[in-house]
């Protein structure tokens, strides 16, 4: 795209590589993705004014229920939509190039937890799993298939059957990871108990209207409780981005190298806030290379001094979707 190659993109290693290709990559976008150029237009700006990434515009992110979001007229590999609730639209992301999304994720599970051919995945998702689209399913089939072990897998509602397998590793101390949508882990904790300090428990949020929303607080604590781990991970992503935050625990989210949070003021939605102010969260993918990097979430959150963020809950009236999307 534009000279912009994946191997730059996945090569950041500061704020100023950050900032110069966030940029370049604004300013290809509001020339050739037609929806983010009129949306930039109709804000009155001119991108060739816009010298800092704090003066860059964020398309609101329901856009992409109601529009076409590319920025290149190659071939749609694949889309993406969004769970939502029944009735509600389904956001749609249509990928042009899934290698930009498998170097993703693969690139940033490795920057957080390492080789992935070290540990056995094991998948609770039973929500995502009965649907088409998933970019979550997606994901954990490649991670399952990459980790190479016999035993990772999903495991559906056979929770029997998953009690069975995480006893197995914990006697024979092998690195594992579950990871699963809120409510399932949930009723696991709840039916089985298991002191499996060496498990990473890793949420993907959502109760998908099959329980009551929970705080975290609350939430992480039954799951501690129940898995017998000190903390639980979070992965905070969704449809319309190509790549994931991950929080190691306490919902305190860091994001991979590619990918910024910022926070925008309710009221005003083009003022961003400073540190440890709750507004509107603001992402900047820039792995969506292919649709739009700049997103204004309906998300609740606050960024902290060191980059990291928190989620703290939802917009009033938008739906309750997606990854990590806890009301606090």
């Amino acid at each position: 795209m534009n000279g912009i190659s994946s191997d730059r993109l996945f090569s950041i290693s500061n704020n100023e590589q950050f900032g110069q290709l966030a940029l370049e990559v604004f300013k290809f976008q509001a020339v050739h993705c037609q929806i983010y150029s009129d949306f930039v237009k109709n804000l009155g700006i001119n991108p060739e004014e816009i010298h800092s990434v704090s003066e860059i515009p964020f398309l609101p992110i329901e856009f992409f229920k109601t529009h076409t979001i590319l920025s290149n007229l190659e071939q749609i590999e694949c889309t993406f939509s969004s769970s939502g609730t029944t009735g509600s639209v389904q956001s749609n992301h249509h990928v042009t190039n899934l290698s930009i999304y498998r170097n993703s994720y693969l690139k940033a599970f490795e920057s957080f937890y390492g080789n992935i051919e070290e540990y056995v995945i094991l998948a609770l998702l039973p929500s995502y799993q009965e649907r088409e689209g998933s970019s979550l399913i997606f994901m954990v089939d490649d991670l399952i298939q990459q980790s190479g072990h016999p035993k990772s897998g999903y495991f559906l509602y056979d929770h029997q059957k998953l009690a069975e397998t995480l006893f197995e590793f914990k006697s024979t101390r092998t690195r594992t990871l579950l990871i699963g949508v809120t409510y399932a882990l949930l009723d696991f904790a709840e039916s089985h108990y298991l002191e499996f300090p060496e498990l990473i428990v890793m949420e993907t949020g959502g109760m998908k209207g099959k329980r009551k929303e929970m705080i975290r607080e609350e939430l992480h604590e039954i799951l501690c409780n129940g898995f017998g781990v000190p903390s639980i991970h979070s992965e905070y992503g969704m449809t319309e981005l190509l790549s994931q935050a991950y929080s190691k625990g306490g919902g305190i989210f860091h994001c991979p190298p590619w990918m910024q949070v910022l926070v925008r003021d309710t009221n005003d939605p083009l003022e961003l806030l400073k540190y440890e102010q709750t507004g509107g969260i603001n992402i900047i993918d820039l792995a969506n290379l292919n649709s739009c990097s700049f997103i204004a979430t309906q998300d609740l959150g606050k960024l902290l001094p060191d980059g990291t963020f928190e989620i703290l809950g939802r917009f009033d009236n938008s739906d309750i979707r997606g990854c990590n999307l806890l009301v606090q």
